[in-house]
């Protein structure tokens, strides 16, 4: 009779799993929404601009970012609260969460897809677990500040060989986390980087890690191939001599453009788009723009630079060619307008309007808008095609 109990509950069981409203596709023209308001995120269909499940329950998404599994099935959000949410985008559930910090500013997913670091302000440093069911694997205090407390860690990138990269805002560091040993994490530190690092990129072929410094002009760049180097200092001149607006939002490095040798930068401070010479890294021109730039974003094929702006001038997109560097076009898509996700081949751009409570689809060869989708106070958004980009 138990054994017929057991048999019985296993059936049910497995019945209601397998009645679970799972999709049975492919997963490259997927992507997730964020709903900072709600906690909430849309998994959507890039292609049909359509809306295939609603996830809630995911806590503080006000600055909340996200990374892919390397099958694209699983996504990783990073909430501000300190919450690490493991989503499965084709079943539109959340499989595991763990509340892990007290405030967290972003996370990545190692080369081999097997590791999840998150950053944390609170308390600083840097935790890392397992991407199948975050179990924690590595816990890395940062250096401290004084007695009571630690310094905040920025910045955190995913490289090559296993290695995580990251800042810590007060002590002026940068840090490489070699995590190939899962039992003995390495770490080399490299100190005095410059004033108050606020945030990092690391160039798509993963070469070099540049940290934007809040409390002086200029960069922090690391050559990750050559890390016996140390960092180094670049455009150290920018802004010398020039009276800067109050900041209203900082720029988001990771929104950096990269196309063909050059890379196309916001002017923390200024209206405009700072043009640097890779590997010299010198500046060759300034593109002056709207507004203060927020994202400074390629598409794909590094023809065009798109651009949005920090309150008041939020509402604004611009759009460069990168031949002649000139604005070729002024979006107005409304109030908000905070987030832009490229398609991987770059025919579409889709834009977060947090004020409209919608995310707009444009055509980027006309430059029309295409079409609009519903989201409630939309914020990030995150297609499943970042799985397989260095630092994304």
């Amino acid at each position: 009779m138990r054994l017929m109990r057991y048999l019985f509950s296993a059936l049910l069981l497995y019945s209601g799993q397998a009645s679970a409203a799972c999709l049975t596709r492919g997963t490259g023209d997927m992507g997730i929404v964020v709903e900072r308001a709600a906690g909430s995120v849309q998994v959507i269909d890039r292609r049909a601009h359509k809306s295939l499940f609603r996830i809630e329950g995911l806590g503080d998404l006000s600055h909340a970012s996200a990374v892919y599994s390397p099958d694209e099935r699983y996504a990783y959000v990073f909430g501000r609260d300190g919450g690490l949410t493991r989503l499965d985008i084709l079943c539109g559930t959340i499989t595991h969460r763990v509340v892990q910090g007290g405030n967290s500013i972003g996370g990545a997913i190692s080369q081999d897809g097997s590791l999840i670091a998150v950053s944390n302000y609170e308390p600083g440093g840097v935790k890392v677990f397992s991407a199948s069911n975050l179990s924690l694997i590595a816990d890395i205090p940062a250096s401290p500040v004084n007695a009571e407390k630690r310094s905040k860690t920025v910045g955190l990138v995913d490289a090559t060989d296993q290695r995580f990269v990251f800042s810590l805002y007060d002590t002026g560091e940068t840090w490489i986390l070699d995590m190939t040993d899962q039992q003995k994490p390495q770490i080399q530190k490299f100190r005095n980087i410059g004033q108050l690092p606020y945030d990092g990129l690391i160039t798509k072929d993963g070469r070099y890690y540049i940290a934007g410094l809040f409390g002086q002009d200029g960069l922090a760049l690391l050559d990750l191939w050559h890390p016996e180097q140390g960092t180094k200092l670049i455009l150290q001149d920018y802004g010398k001599g020039e009276k800067k607006l109050p900041v209203y939002k900082m720029p988001h490095l990771e929104g950096w453009a990269m196309a063909g040798n050059r890379a196309f930068l916001p002017g923390v401070g200024h209206h405009q788009v700072l043009v640097v010479e890779r590997d010299s890294w010198k500046p060759v021109g300034k593109i002056p723009v709207y507004g203060q730039p927020v994202f400074v974003m390629a598409r794909p094929d590094g023809r065009q630079i798109w651009v949005n702006f920090a309150f008041p001038n939020n509402d604004t997109i611009q759009v460069i060619d990168t031949e002649t560097l000139k604005v070729i076009k002024i979006l107005k898509p409304g109030k908000g307008a905070l987030h832009m996700e490229f398609a991987p081949r770059g025919e579409e751009v889709w834009i977060s309007i947090r004020d409209k409570d919608e995310v707009q689809v444009y055509d980027t060869r006309s430059l029309e808008l295409l079409h609009t989708l519903p989201v409630n106070k939309p914020s990030g958004i995150f297609f499943t095609a970042r799985a397989h980009t260095t630092g994304l």
